[in-house]
C-alpha cells in the first residue's frame, strides 16, 4: 500500500484549522440581535465592533506572512488559534461596549488573520509542487465554508438556549483544533526528511529554513512599497477590495438581517449561508483546479460578473416572497463565493514570484478586508437610513461589475507554460 505524503496530513490539518478560525469569525452575523437584545447595545455599534475585526483580520495578513517567516509556521499558527480561544472565552464576561470592540474587533480579528488570509498560499508553496492550484482551493473553500455551515446550528443554540451556548461550542472547537496543531503541524517538508508533494530535491529551490533573522515589520513595509510601483498590484488589490464587499463584509454579516428584514426566521436565514458554504466548497475547489489550466483573469472575470448578477438578483428574491428564489440565490451564490482566490493567487505568483507571492497576497487580502469592514459598516448604515438593506446590495452588484472590469487589464497568463520565479 502506498504511503500517503504528509503534505496531505498537513492539509487536512490547515483544512479545519481555517473551518474554525472562520467559524468564530463568521458566527458575528448571529449574535448581532441576541448581543442588541441583552446588552441594549445600538446596531451600528455592534457592526462596528465586527468592522474593526474584519479591518484587522484584513491588514494582519501581510504582517502574519512575516511572522511565518520570523517565527516560524507552527508557532505563529499555535499563537493565532491561542488569541481565538482566548477571545471567545472573555466573551462569556464582557459586560461594556468597548470590552465588545476589544475582544471582537481586535483580539478575534488578530487571531483569524493568518487563518483567513495567508495561510493557504504558505501550504501551497510550502508543501506542494504537484496539485498546488488544487491544494490553495481546497483550503480556499475551507475559509468561506468555515464561515458558513455551522450558522445554522449557532443560531439554533441561540434560538432555544442563548448566546452563550453557542459560544461554547465555537470555544471547545478552537481549544480542540489548538491541540491538533501543535500534535500534528510541521513548518517544512524537510522537518520529515521529504520534499514538498511532486518536488525532487534539486528542483525544490525554495528556502526551507525554518525562520528568518529579518524584522517582520521591515519585510511588510519594503514588500507594501514594491507593490505599489506595480499596475498589477493595485488591479488586484482593488478587484479583492470588491471581493471582501461583496462577500464576507456583505453577506456575511448582513444577509441574516436582511432575510429577517422580509419575515425569515434567523434559523432559516442561516441555512441559507450553511448552504452557500457547501456550494463554495465545491466552486472554490474548482476554481482551484482549473486556475492550473485557464487563464486566471477569464477566471475572475467571469467570477466577478456573475456574483453582480446574483447581489442584484436578492431584493428581487425577497421581494417575492419566494423561498425557491432564495435557494437559487444561495447555490448561484455560493459557487462563486470565494471562488476568486485560487486566480487571484496564482496571478500574484506569476507577477512577484513564489517567495513574495504570500506577502503581496496578505496585502491584497488587507484591501479585501477594507472592502470588508466599508460593507460591514455601510451595511449598517444604510439600514439605519432606509429601514432596509436592498441599497447596500444593489450597490454590492454595480461595484462587482468594476471589478470585473479591473482584472481584464491584467497581462495574459498561461498557467500550463508560466515559469514562477522564486
Amino acid at each position: 500500500m502506498k504511503k500517503i505524503h504528509y503534505s496531505w496530513v498537513i492539509l487536512v490539518i490547515t483544512f479545519f484549522s481555517i473551518i474554525v478560525a472562520g467559524i468564530i469569525r463568521s458566527s458575528s452575523g448571529v449574535f448581532i440581535e441576541p448581543f442588541e437584545a441583552e446588552f441594549g447595545w445600538s446596531r451600528p455599534v455592534i457592526s462596528f465592533a465586527f468592522a474593526v475585526g474584519l479591518f484587522l483580520y484584513g491588514f494582519s495578513g501581510p504582517f502574519m506572512a512575516a511572522f511565518v517567516e520570523r517565527f516560524g509556521l507552527k508557532r505563529t499558527m499555535i499563537a493565532s488559534m491561542a488569541l481565538l480561544t482566548l477571545g471567545l472565552g472573555l466573551t462569556f464576561v464582557m459586560t461594556e461596549e468597548w470590552q465588545l470592540i476589544l475582544i471582537w474587533g481586535v483580539m478575534i480579528g488578530i487571531g483569524s488573520g493568518l487563518f483567513l488570509t495567508v495561510l493557504s498560499t504558505q501550504i501551497g508553496n510550502r508543501w506542494f509542487v504537484k496539485h498546488r492550484g488544487l491544494a490553495v482551493g481546497i483550503l480556499t473553500a475551507a475559509t468561506a465554508t468555515g464561515q458558513l455551515v455551522l450558522l445554522p446550528i449557532l443560531a439554533r443554540l441561540i434560538e432555544q438556549y442563548s448566546w452563550h451556548h453557542a459560544i461554547a461550542l465555537i470555544f471547545g472547537l478552537s481549544t480542540i483544533m489548538l491541540l491538533i496543531i501543535v500534535l500534528f503541524m510541521k513548518d517544512w517538508p524537510k522537518q520529515l526528511g521529504i520534499t514538498a508533494l511532486g518536488a525532487v530535491k534539486d528542483e525544490f529551490k525554495i528556502s526551507t529554513n525554518t525562520t528568518s533573522n529579518e524584522n517582520p515589520f521591515k519585510i511588510v513595509w519594503i514588500s507594501l512599497m514594491e507593490g505599489s510601483k506595480s499596475k498589477a498590484f493595485w488591479l488586484l488589490a482593488g478587484s479583492f477590495f470588491i471581493c471582501g464587499l461583496s462577500t464576507t463584509g456583505l453577506i456575511g454579516t448582513h444577509f441574516v438581517g436582511y432575510c429577517m428584514s422580509y419575515g425569515i426566521p434567523m434559523v432559516l436565514a442561516a441555512s441559507m449561508l450553511s448552504f452557500m458554504g457547501i456550494f463554495d466548497l465545491v466552486g472554490t475547489t474548482l476554481s482551484g483546479w482549473l486556475s492550473d489550466k485557464i487563464d486566471n483573469r477569464w477566471l475572475l472575470f467571469s467570477y466577478y460578473g456573475l456574483r453582480g448578477l446574483s447581489l442584484l438578483f436578492l431584493p428581487f428574491a425577497l421581494n417575492n416572497g419566494s423561498i425557491t428564489l432564495l435557494v437559487i440565490f444561495s447555490v448561484f451564490y455560493g459557487l462563486d463565493w470565494i471562488a476568486t482566490v485560487p486566480p487571484t493567487i496564482g496571478l500574484a505568483r506569476r507577477e512577484f514570484g513564489m517567495k513574495k507571492s504570500a506577502m503581496m497576497y496578505g496585502w491584497m487580502v488587507a484591501f479585501h478586508q477594507v472592502g470588508a469592514a466599508v460593507a460591514a459598516y455601510g451595511g449598517g448604515l444604510i439600514y439605519n437610513i432606509f429601514n432596509s438593506y436592498t441599497w447596500a446590495f444593489i450597490l454590492s452588484g454595480v461595484f462587482c461589475a468594476l471589478g470585473s472590469l479591473f482584472v481584464i487589464l491584467l497581462k495574459k497568463h498561461d498557467p500550463k507554460n508560466e515559469v514562477i520565479m522564486d
